[in-house]
């Protein structure tokens, strides 16, 4: 029995909800949003639909019907429009986040918190200071959809299923993110080694521009953007993926946004990096080693973070 609250009922937590009602993740899901006939007529929507499954149960309301959650999902504050980065919508979503965190927080004291708004990393991060949750209870999507970006990339380049891929992306959800290939492995082995290896194989495979794949990955969101005006469906996958994750008995390493306490000689910014999570939410980072020239990424995407925050009214 699991209870799932999503704050916002926009074009992403609207199909968080209507993917969380195609899996057995959760019992009772509860969408919360400013505009209450637009989060009344996605339920609707979504609940008639579901005698095609198990009972469930999908409802509207305020943020007192937050009570009990396991799990809650922020997802709202004002889309990216296109050619516009994550950073420039920083202060119109803070001052958003500002306002829900207290109240929500209130309400659901106990729950799991899964930010998904954009910019991810300096939301989690207001978040955090603004709800007065311990930060355990609190993890951003972060970098989770930008490696599933990156592992799609590689199944296409190396010609193999993506669960054989095991690469991730770090840093910030946005411009300064970066893949340690140092840490990247295809088939228990590195993507150099896997490609000489294939090779021998008979495998004709063409060389692999590192340069173009990140830059292929940071640029996906953009491009869904420019042709169809948001990304959803991915993320909305992704959250689902993490939900499945906080309520399961065994815990799991992901690339999530949670603060970090000098990992990496890093401290007080949230961005991605191996984490331990769980059903107790953010457990530990994993800091698995990195040569230096992505040790200096790393920094470099975290003083970007704290550079915008330092530009903002946290107030």
């Amino acid at each position: 029995m699991s209870k799932i609250t999503i704050i916002g009922a926009g074009s992403v937590g609207a199909t968080i909800a209507y993917t969380l009602s195609t899996e057995s993740i959760a019992t009772e899901i509860v969408m919360i949003d400013i505009n209450k006939k637009k989060a009344g007529g996605e339920v609707m929507d979504i609940m008639q639909g579901t005698s095609f499954r198990d009972a469930i149960s999908i409802t509207s309301g305020d943020y007192e019907d937050a009570k009990g959650s396991d799990l809650v999902i922020i997802t709202s504050g004002v889309p990216r429009a296109p050619g516009q980065s994550r950073i420039d919508l920083a202060q119109t979503n803070v001052n958003i986040i500002k306002e829900i965190a207290p109240r929500i927080a209130k309400a659901a004291p106990d729950a799991l918190y899964i930010i998904v708004s954009n910019p991810v990393d300096i939301i989690t991060y207001v978040f955090m200071k603004k709800s007065g949750l311990p930060e355990r209870q609190i993890l951003g999507s972060g970098t989770l959809l930008d490696t599933s970006r990156l592992r799609y990339a590689l199944a296409e380049h190396f010609g193999v299923a993506q669960k054989s891929i095991h690469a991730y992306i770090f840093g910030e959800h946005g411009d300064t993110s970066f893949v340690p290939w140092s840490c990247a492995r295809i088939s228990a082995v590195g993507v150099e080694e896997y490609t000489k290896i294939a090779k021998e194989c008979g495998d004709n495979l063409p060389p692999m521009d590192t340069e173009m794949i990140e830059e292929r990955v940071r640029k996906s969101g953009g491009l869904i953007i420019e042709g169809k005006g948001a990304t959803y469906y991915a993320v909305a996958m992704a959250v689902c993926r993490l939900c499945s994750i906080l309520l399961a008995p065994k815990t799991s390493i992901v690339t999530v946004s949670s603060m970090m306490h000098g990992e990496y000689d890093l401290e007080d910014v949230c961005l991605s990096t191996l984490t331990r999570i769980g059903v107790s939410g953010v457990i530990s980072k994993f800091p698995v080693p990195l040569n230096e020239e992505e040790y200096k990424k790393l920094h470099h995407s975290a003083n970007t973070l704290k550079n915008v925050i330092s530009q903002l009214d946290l107030a």
